[in-house]
């Protein structure tokens, strides 16, 4: 379940079922003897101090002397003189580009922390500049797409039939490797990536579904975790046909306080002060451009996909809520058509990305192939959450037709690592409070620390400094919070944004950083 947000910043038959019966001790044996890694200046104007490499992993990783394929690095080195060795990062997907996220984290750190390790990013398998890179139908989200609520048979077929050409793309551009996709392969890249780094063991910092690969990694290699950070958690129980359900009732809370907060500000938007009146004129707009698509590019599937970041990160509330008022009061489509180009309209990497997204989820868990189950259980979800259940059921409707044979979600329940430190907004729309929750009692001895009341998806390096000071803190010493109970610590929210000082000052919002990928597409 992945869509457009921008953010501070979604093996083999036999490795799966080995993975739930064997002890966690068990790893694989590395599978490649690497060369020493060559890096190259490859900086970028926000982070000139990035060095750029690349290796070569198995395809197969049951077959190490097979068909081999490359991964995509980036790091910036250590300074100090002595170094903790790597901090391998990734912000999410499945199909999340990590390159520039190396940057970003060793950046935000503090620079007595960021100077003794290697902060070390990846595209994986499949992503941007690793070989091979998969695009399976380029253009499919292009506008104007079909509604995404099935109100006719019509647009139910036509919805249908969309799905079933990506998953027919897929299958006749890259049936080889296809069933080389899914989460047990991309951890057991990343081992080989510690291999090629010569280092004993690793550190990882992950975001959204990147704290399902540390979560997995830590399962297969406990001996070779050094520390482990995971922030906006997926629940491993629901992978993924679940936590696709789960997270719809979410990312409908989200969508009504960012419209409760449009009408505490009514004197600037004068949409009303009712929050009921103000979801009405949303609701009524996604009707009129199902009619007619604003500019000819909004329709009500992309204006779904232009407000959902407001459920990932509320710093786009100003925007959005400038872009439905103009929409509205001033009957200009202008600012939400520019809205939509920021913010939910897909782009090559967006191609790309949702790509690897249905590759990896399709194969990863066992999704209904019987539609009739996918209509009954998102017509019921639909009903208690309007804003994006079918807009997100339509964007997993390949899995239903997916070419290859479903794996067995590893159990990630964990007694052998050292202290892990985990990050849980209260009221994460991309990844329930919940799921971290869950995976705080199956790592043991691991340390929750929660941001109640908090809204956004990535709360770390992401201004509050309550959060940002465990981090540090860990990342220096090793040690976690001990407060016992469900949370081990907390941090109170940041403040929520204030409507822009002049009207359309800015344009459409900045990406905040690195594009974080939770669950949900990117529109990409």
């Amino acid at each position: 379940m992945k869509k457009r947000v921008a953010a501070v910043c979604g093996a083999a038959t036999m490795v799966a079922g080995m993975l739930a019966a064997a002890p966690a001790a068990a790893a694989p044996p590395l599978s490649v003897q690497h060369a020493a890694l060559t890096w190259k200046d490859c900086g970028t104007k926000n982070y000139p101090k990035l060095q750029c490499s690349s290796v070569r992993v198995p395809l197969d990783h049951d077959r190490p002397g097979g068909e081999q394929i490359t991964l995509a690095l980036s790091r910036v080195r250590h300074t100090a003189k002595t170094s903790q060795g790597p901090l391998l990062v990734n912000p999410g997907g499945p199909g999340g580009s990590g390159l520039t996220l190396a940057g970003f984290v060793a950046h935000e750190l503090p620079k007595s922390v960021a100077a003794r390790y290697d902060v070390v990013g990846f595209d994986p398998r499949g992503v941007g500049k690793s070989k091979p890179a998969l695009n399976c139908r380029p253009k499919h989200f292009a506008t104007v797409r079909p509604p995404s609520v099935p109100s006719t048979p019509a647009i139910e077929r036509a919805d249908l039939d969309r799905a079933q050409a990506f998953a027919k793309a897929c299958t006749t551009k890259y049936a080889d490797v296809l069933p080389y996709f899914d989460t047990v392969s991309t951890v057991r890249d990343m081992d080989e990536i510690r291999a090629a780094l010569g280092a004993q063991q690793l550190n990882y910092f992950g975001y959204s579904y990147g704290t399902y690969l540390g979560a997995v990694y830590a399962k297969l290699y406990p001996q070779r975790v050094r520390r482990l950070v995971l922030d906006s958690i997926v629940d491993p129980g629901g992978v993924w046909y679940d936590d696709n359900l789960g997270q719809d009732h979410a990312f409908n809370a989200r969508h009504q306080a960012f419209l409760a907060w449009v009408a505490r500000h009514d004197a600037t938007y004068k949409l009303g002060k009712d929050p009921a009146r103000v979801e009405a004129e949303w609701y009524a707009m996604r009707d009129a451009v199902q009619k007619k698509p604003a500019g000819r590019t909004v329709g009500a599937a992309e204006l779904e996909d232009t407000f959902l970041p407001g459920g990932y990160f509320n710093g786009y509330w100003p925007y959005l809520a400038e872009a439905f008022a103009a929409y509205v009061k001033d009957k200009d489509p202008a600012p939400l058509v520019a809205a939509y180009k920021k913010l939910g309209a897909v782009d090559a990497s967006g191609d790309n990305g949702y790509s690897v997204y249905t590759a990896v989820q399709c194969r990863d868990a066992r999704w209904p192939r019987n539609w009739n189950q996918w209509r009954d259980d998102n017509w019921q979800a639909a009903e208690k959450a309007p804003f994006s259940t079918w807009n997100n059921a339509w964007y997993n409707a390949p899995c239903a037709f997916w070419p290859t044979s479903p794996l067995d979600p590893p159990d990630v329940s964990n007694d052998d690592l050292p202290p892990a430190l985990l990050f849980q907004a209260t009221d994460d729309g991309a990844t329930p409070y919940e799921g971290g929750v869950a995976v705080h009692r199956e790592l043991r001895g691991s340390s929750l620390v929660v941001e109640r009341g908090g809204e956004n998806h990535g709360i770390s390096l992401s201004g509050n400094a309550c959060v940002d000071r465990y981090l540090a803190d860990y990342l220096r010493t090793g040690k976690v919070p001990r407060g016992g109970g469900e949370a081990d610590a907390t941090c109170k929210k940041r403040p929520d944004p204030k409507p822009l000082t002049k009207k359309g000052a800015a344009g459409p919002p900045p990406s905040r950083g690195v594009r974080l990928h939770g669950l949900m597409g990117f529109r990409g």
